[in-house]
C-alpha cells in the first residue's frame, strides 16, 4: 500500500515502484467508481461531477433493476416506447462523453514516465481497453436506443389500447403476397394467434386462404353478404375465396372503411378482420400484416432459422411454382432467408394445408429464435428489415405489455388449431359451428375430472 507520507496525491515522483503502484489505483479506480481518480488526485470539482454521474446511474440502475423484477411490464413499457428510448439514449450518450473526459484525464493523472518502464505499456493498454470499450458500450446503446425508437414510431402506432376479449388477446397475421400478376395484395398466409393474457400461452389458428361463403362480423361487409362472402350473387373479384376479401376491399370498395388508415390500418385489413372475427367467432384486437416479399431479409438479419423438415419440399426456379430446382430433404435444416421463403410458399406437388403446417413453423420459428440477445447483436439489420416488412396496428402502449407476455409465451409451448379436411373442414362446403367449436374446444379445453377418492 502508499504510506501516508506518499499518499496518491502527492506521491514521491522519484520513486519508480510508488508511481507505478500509484499508477495502477488510479487506472482501477477510474474503472470502478468514475470520478473518484479526480477527486483522490486531480481536480475535485471534475472528481465530484464524475462521482455524482456515477452514483445517479447506479441508483437508476437499482430502480430499473427493482421495478422490473418487481413490475416487469412497467419497465418494459418505459423502454418500448420513443420518449423513454430517447432519454436513454441522451442519458448514455452523456455519461459516455463524461467517461471519456475522466479516462483521458486519470492518463494524465498517473503520470506514465514516472512508472517503470515494462509497466508502462500495460497501464497504458489497460487503460486505454477499459476507456474504448465502456465508452464504446455507451455509445453503442445511445445507438440502439436511437435506431429502436425509429423502428417502433416507423412500425407502431399511437393509439388507444385495447383490453382483452374472455381473458384472452387475439392477433390477426397475415402474409401478404404482392406478385407482379395480381391485382393489389392477395394475403396467402391468415392465422390468428390467440394469447391468454395471463399465462402467455398461445394457440395458432391456421384459416384455410380457400374458405368460401365465409360469413363476417357486424359491418359493411356483413351487410353485403348476409348470407356469407359471395354466396348468393358472387363477389367482386374472380374468386369468392376468404384470401380475395383483401383485394375486392382495397382495390373495389375502400369507402367501406374510411376510417381505417387513420388508424393505422387499411381498409383491405379492416375486412379480413371481420371475416376472421366472423370465422373463429373471436373478437380480434389487432393486427399484423407481413410482407412476404420482403421477410427474407427479416430471416436473414436474424441470421436464419432453424426447421425441422417432416417430409421432401421442394425449392421452385421461378413463380409458376412447377419447375424444381431442388429439393429439401427430411431432418433439421438451417434456413436462410430465401430457402425460408421457399419453403412456407411452395406449391408444387402440395396441397394448401400443407403449406399453412410448413407457414406456422417458420413462424414459430422466428419467434423462438429471434431471442433479445440475437435481436441485439443484429439490430441494426433487424430493425432495418422489421421497418419494411411489418405493419401493424398494435400501439406503443402496448408493447412493455406484450414484450412480457411473450417472454411467458416463449416458455410454453405454441398449441396449433387444424382446420382441415380430418377435423371436418372443408373449404368449399365448410361448417362454421364446426369450426368454432374446434376453436373454443383448444383455447377453453373441457376441466380434468378429479380422480375418485
Amino acid at each position: 500500500m502508499i504510506s501516508a507520507r506518499t499518499p496518491i496525491r502527492h506521491p514521491d515522483l522519484g520513486s519508480a515502484p510508488i508511481m507505478t503502484k500509484r499508477a495502477w489505483w488510479l487506472v482501477v479506480l477510474n474503472f470502478v467508481l468514475p470520478g473518484s481518480a479526480q477527486v483522490l488526485a486531480g481536480n475535485r470539482r471534475l472528481g465530484r461531477f464524475g462521482l455524482g454521474m456515477t452514483l445517479t446511474l447506479l441508483a437508476l440502475a437499482v430502480v430499473v433493476g427493482v421495478v422490473y423484477t418487481l413490475w416487469p411490464a412497467v419497465a418494459l413499457t418505459v423502454f418500448t416506447n420513443s420518449i423513454g428510448l430517447w432519454a436513454a439514449a441522451l442519458l448514455l450518450a452523456f455519461s459516455g462523453v463524461v467517461w471519456l473526459i475522466l479516462s483521458l484525464d486519470t492518463l494524465r493523472l498517473v503520470r506514465l514516465v514516472r512508472a517503470t518502464p515494462k509497466a508502462r505499456p500495460i497501464i497504458a493498454g489497460l487503460a486505454t481497453v477499459l476507456m474504448v470499450g465502456v465508452v464504446g458500450t455507451a455509445g453503442y446503446g445511445a445507438y440502439v436506443a436511437t435506431t429502436a425508437s425509429g423502428f417502433l414510431s416507423s412500425v407502431f402506432v399511437a393509439g388507444p389500447t385495447e383490453p382483452p376479449s374472455d381473458g384472452r388477446y387475439n392477433i390477426l397475421l397475415l402474409g401478404g403476397d404482392a406478385g407482379p400478376d395480381r391485382e393489389g395484395l392477395r394475403p396467402d398466409s391468415i392465422s390468428v394467434v390467440s394469447i391468454d393474457a395471463e399465462t402467455g400461452q398461445a394457440s395458432m389458428i391456421g384459416l384455410p386462404r380457400n374458405l368460401e361463403d365465409v360469413p363476417f362480423s357486424a359491418g359493411p361487409l356483413a351487410d353485403l353478404y348476409p348470407e356469407g362472402y359471395g354466396s348468393i350473387d358472387g363477389c367482386e373479384v374472380s374468386a369468392c375465396m376468404l384470401n380475395s376479401i383483401y383485394t375486392e376491399v382495397e382495390v373495389k370498395s375502400p369507402e367501406m372503411y374510411p376510417d381505417a388508415v387513420g388508424s393505422g390500418s387499411e381498409p383491405g385489413i379492416e375486412g379480413m378482420r371481420d371475416a376472421a372475427q366472423g370465422v373463429t367467432g373471436l373478437t380480434i384486437q389487432y393486427y399484423a400484416l407481413i410482407d412476404m416479399q420482403g421477410f427474407s431479409d427479416l430471416v436473414d438479419a436474424l441470421g436464419g432459422v432453424d426447421i425441422n423438415v417432416d417430409h421432401r419440399v421442394p425449392v421452385h426456379t421461378d413463380e409458376t411454382f412447377t419447375e424444381v430446382a431442388f429439393w429439401f430433404e427430411p431432418g433439421r435444416q438451417h434456413m436462410d432467408g430465401y430457402h425460408a421463403l421457399w419453403y412456407a410458399r411452395s406449391r408444387h406437388d402440395t396441397s394448401d394445408y400443407d403449406r399453412m403446417v410448413r407457414q406456422r413453423q417458420v413462424q414459430e420459428a422466428i419467434l423462438q429464435q429471434a431471442s433479445p440477445a440475437n435481436v441485439l447483436t443484429k439490430f441494426q439489420a433487424v430493425a432495418s428489415a422489421g421497418s419494411q416488412v411489418v405493419k401493424t396496428d398494435i400501439p406503443q402502449g402496448m408493447l412493455g405489455y406484450f414484450t412480457h407476455l411473450a417472454s411467458k409465451t416463449k416458455a410454453l409451448p405454441i398449441q396449433s388449431v387444424e382446420l382441415v379436411p380430418e377435423n371436418d373442414v372443408d373449404p368449399e362446403d365448410p361448417d362454421y359451428d364446426v369450426i368454432r367449436s374446434l376453436i373454443e374446444a383448444a383455447l377453453v379445453p373441457p376441466p380434468t375430472a378429479e380422480p375418485a377418492p
